[in-house]
Parts: C-alpha cells; sequence; structure tokens
C-alpha cells in the first residue's frame, strides 16, 4: 500500500470511548483513530484526561509511527476505526 498519511492535530478525549480519539488522512480521506486511556497508562502513565492528552501531544510521533503501521496493515476494527487499546 503505498500512500500518504497524514496526522492533523485533531485530538480529543471521548468520554464514551474512554479514548483520545483523532482523524487521519490517508491519500485524501478520513480515517479514525483512537487511542485508549488504559493503553496511554501502560505506556506513559496519567490519570486524568488532560494528562493523557499532554502525554500523546509528548509523544506524537511514536504513536503516528503506531498508527501508521495499523493503517498500512489495514488492521481497523469492524467501525472501521484504528486502535491502540
Amino acid at each position: 500500500m503505498n500512500q500518504a498519511i497524514q496526522f492533523p492535530d485533531s485530538e480529543v478525549w471521548d468520554e464514551n470511548k474512554q479514548a483520545i480519539c483523532f482523524t487521519a488522512l490517508v491519500a485524501g480521506f478520513q480515517v479514525n483513530c483512537a487511542v485508549s486511556g488504559t493503553w496511554l497508562v501502560g505506556e506513559f502513565g496519567g490519570s486524568t484526561p488532560e494528562q493523557w492528552l499532554a502525554l500523546f501531544r509528548q509523544h506524537r510521533w511514536d504513536l503516528e509511527e503506531h498508527f501508521e503501521a495499523l493503517i498500512r496493515n489495514e488492521e481497523e476494527d469492524t467501525q472501521g476505526w484504528y486502535w491502540l487499546s
């Protein structure tokens, strides 16, 4: 799969999903991505959505690499989302 993947700064905490949700642009098409609070705690620590958003921003480049691999390997869930959970 040879395509450009871009990650605009669009991350928000979604209380219902208990995750930071954001979009990626894949060959011009928008896809949904999410990192669960549980995953963030295990990787980086933190205990509140505000801390997780700060940690997400601090580690953005590493997280984008994880999501780039998920997208390239077409590892979306049944709803079309790419997750680190």
